[in-house]
């Protein structure tokens, strides 16, 4: 009896470190998943009723959490990285969803503007970016983090290029290598 007692209370003790809270899990997955991605790889902070796509390259998590905060820890993680920055992409539905058939969407859109400040912002339609996703998931990986959001068209889209090379900078080598002599 006394041995059983033993071994029950160490099966507890090796499995009571193990849990984690809910908002470490989302956004312990987070950081890691930044850690590997780089220019090309996507995050999409994806409200409640994005759907679960099936291309092997893209990933899907779940954050218990309001879409809002996941974007804030997500655009944080972004910024304090070396390697990445954000291209902002959002579905061009958002604009165009009304008040009074989406409670919220109103204050949404005035919170996530605030978030990305001076950033320039994309629109396109959502079954363009999701097609987009698809696409490029076949050769670049994608993480879609779904919240707990339950309006419309508020998924962020976020393509990673290079932090430390920018557009311009690329622009200037493509044009010197297509100046170079053939030989």
């Amino acid at each position: 009896m006394m041995r059983r007692g033993l071994l029950l209370a160490l099966a507890a003790s090796s499995i009571l470190p193990s849990f984690a809270s809910a908002a470490e899990l989302w956004q312990t997955a987070i950081r890691d998943h930044l850690k590997l991605y780089g220019h090309r790889n996507w995050i999409v902070v994806a409200d409640s009723a994005y759907p679960a796509q099936t291309a092997l390259g893209i990933e899907t998590i779940t954050a218990d959490a309001e879409q809002t905060e996941v974007l804030r820890f997500v655009l944080a993680r972004i910024q304090e990285s070396r390697h990445a920055r954000p291209v902002l992409y959002l579905d061009k539905e958002l604009a165009f969803v009304p008040e009074s058939d989406a409670a919220g969407v109103s204050q949404y859109r005035r919170d996530i503007a605030g978030l990305f400040g001076e950033q320039q912002v994309t629109t396109l339609p959502h079954e363009s970016l999701i097609k987009k996703l698809d696409t490029d998931a076949r050769e670049f990986k994608v993480l879609i983090i779904k919240t707990n959001m339950a309006i419309p068209y508020t998924s962020v889209f976020i393509n990673l290029k290079a932090a430390y090379w920018g557009d311009e900078p690329e622009k200037r080598l493509r044009e010197a290598m297509a100046e170079e002599p053939k030989n």
